[in-house]
């Protein structure tokens, strides 16, 4: 079952069970596919909808953080519940040494000497842990790891 199918049920099993919090956030995950769709006319495939749910992820940290700036914890709660359902479409995350593995055995295999070579590793970084990494944090240990 693709990942567009998977969401498509949680959305009718929460209208079903009447949880109207998922609902939402779910119907929002699906707007923003459909939009992509439209304006790429595309079919988005499980990597797409992984950029998706990241970018939305990112949108709704954003607001929180903004959100805890002004004293709205009514708003930050809204937006906490609705990042913890997207994440649930997320890839198992990888723990902090898998991750600093793959970034040194990149480094090697692309033969990487510098911080001129971040944007090398980057790129083939993003492909192996598009959704399995925080990459704002792959990117710090990338930065150190070419800096020695």
């Amino acid at each position: 079952m693709s990942l567009k199918d998977q969401i498509t049920e949680d959305m009718k099993n929460a209208m079903r069970a009447k949880e109207a919090e998922r609902l939402g956030a779910i119907r929002l995950l699906l707007a923003a596919i459909k939009q992509r769709e439209v304006d790429e006319r595309v079919v988005v495939d499980d990597a797409g909808i992984i950029a998706i749910v990241e970018k939305l992820i990112k949108q709704r940290k954003d607001s929180i953080s903004q959100f805890d700036k002004a004293g709205r914890a009514d708003l930050v709660a809204i937006e906490a519940a609705e990042m913890a359902i997207l994440q649930a479409y997320l890839p198992a995350q990888l723990s902090e040494a898998e991750v600093a593995a793959t970034v040194a055995s990149t480094i090697a295999e692309l033969g990487a000497t510098g911080p001129q070579d971040m944007g090398k590793v980057i790129g083939a970084l993003k492909s192996k842990l598009a959704g399995k990494a925080d990459m704002a944090a792959v990117s710090g240990l990338v930065k150190a790891a070419l800096a020695q």
